[in-house]
């Protein structure tokens, strides 16, 4: 094993020796290299006459630059997004973020996490996740309905094993508590360690737990945990702040789990993707949130540089222009306000649906999952095969849908605009009624 790694791995295992122990065999085997990026480092420093260290061909004290590129960018320097950003990130992006982490979760406050790291989406995040922390035959506790790429992320690519739990009642009323306990419990019984995905806003569903299942969830991670069981929790937040109903949790379930267990490890998975709606600009972060018995700052840097060194490994670095335009919206007054509008024409969309949904008419043809939040909704079909029911409404109707499992549609509100809910879902009821 590199010394370096040694080094890291002896940090976190003085302070903090069940984190240690989460870490799958290639999360110990991580570090950040001290090779041609430290000695760069050492020379933007030191060097001030003449520095030959890294590969960014530059003229005068410019980077090189080719103006059809640079025409289309007026506003920023090339130097400020032509050349290579740090596999960490920018220092000043993730200083940002981690305050306004704090701002958005009150409850966090006083408890102390890592500096995020910038990563190339949260796509990208989830699958540092992986590599990180899940060996070959972990047990990952997912919902029984899931984004269709945690598989090919944790399965396909790291073997892991999948346990899923009901994530609805029969009824379609509410999350599962009851079933989601039962399974968390079995498998700490069975199992030295084991991981959750905690996915809210809730991809394929749009559900976001009450304030009361935040709660009941983060208790129950907790007392696993602090009954012998290693746990890693991951929160996939990537629908973060659409959050369009009162009795929902607006916190991450991240704020309640960091630091509440040496057996518990919290990581953050988040971005601007869809809080800022920057899709294509693949920004996201990694914070972590542990509990260590000492040199709690050394196990969150030893953390980063596994995260960077991942990073490194793989991609190199994440997007510097994408970095530098949402530093500078970030900066700009109107900020909040802007973000206020977009949330608001999403809110009534979801508002507008809620009413279409109403009609009794559309429970001959299928029940409503739970929805309050982020981009989607799904529906439950009766007597069709959701596929079939799909491929029916391409076809006939020219009416594109996404079908998950026998049974269930996804509707994508974030692009239906509101004038089309109600024929959206009489076409539905209409291809339903045209396969019986």
């Amino acid at each position: 094993m590199n010394p370096i790694a040694q080094e890291l791995n002896n940090t976190i295992r003085q302070a903090a020796p069940h984190v240690y122990e989460m870490l799958s065999d290639m999360g110990k085997k991580l570090f950040f290299p001290r090779g041609i990026l430290t000695q760069s480092a050492e020379a933007k420093l030191k060097a001030y006459r003449i520095n030959a260290t890294i590969g960014i061909a530059r003229q005068g004290s410019c980077v090189l630059s080719l103006p059809s590129v640079t025409k289309y960018i007026t506003e920023i320097e090339p130097d400020n997004y032509l050349s290579y950003a740090s596999s960490f990130g920018l220092l000043e992006l993730r200083e940002k973020w981690l305050k306004e982490l704090y701002v958005k979760n009150p409850s966090l406050g006083g408890t102390a996490v890592s500096l995020p790291i910038v990563t190339s989406g949260i796509t990208h995040g989830v699958s540092i996740l992986s590599d990180m922390w899940v060996n070959a035959n972990d047990v990952i506790v997912m919902p029984d309905m899931i984004w269709d790429n945690y598989d090919m992320i944790f399965r396909v690519r790291n073997s892991a094993r999948f346990v899923t739990y009901k994530s609805y009642d029969d009824a379609l009323t509410h999350f599962n508590l009851d079933d989601f306990e039962r399974v968390i419990r079995e498998q700490a019984a069975h199992n030295d360690k084991i991981i959750t995905m905690l996915n809210f806003p809730h991809n394929p569903t749009g559900y976001t737990l009450s304030k009361e299942e935040a709660a009941r969830v983060a208790q129950i991670l907790i007392d696993v945990a602090q009954k012998g069981t290693n746990v890693v929790a991951a929160c996939d937040d990537a629908y973060f702040g659409l959050f369009f109903e009162e009795e929902t949790s607006k916190q991450s379930l991240f704020a309640k789990l960091a630091g509440k267990s040496s057996r518990l490890v919290a990581v953050k998975l988040d971005g601007p993707t869809k809080e800022d709606y920057v899709m294509g600009f693949r920004t996201g972060f990694t914070t972590y949130g542990v509990a260590a018995d000492a040199n709690l700052e050394g196990v969150y840097k030893a953390l980063e540089k596994k995260t960077a060194g991942c990073i490194r490994g793989n991609i190199s670095n994440c997007s510097h222009l994408s970095q530098t335009i949402l530093v500078k919206s970030m900066q700009d007054e109107n900020y909040k306000t802007l973000k206020q509008e977009k949330f608001d024409l999403l809110k009534s969309r979801a508002t507008a649906i809620k009413e279409v949904l109403k009609d009794p008419k559309y429970a001959e043809g299928f029940d409503v999952y739970p929805f309050n939040s982020g981009y989607f909704l799904c529906i439950r079909v009766k007597g069709v095969n959701a596929e079939a029911l799909r491929l029916h409404l391409l076809d006939k109707y020219g009416t594109g849908l996404i079908s998950i499992g026998e049974d269930n549609l996804r509707v994508a509100f974030s692009c239906l605009e509101e004038k089309d809910v109600k024929t959206l879902f009489d076409i539905i009821l209409s291809g339903i009624n045209d396969l019986r």
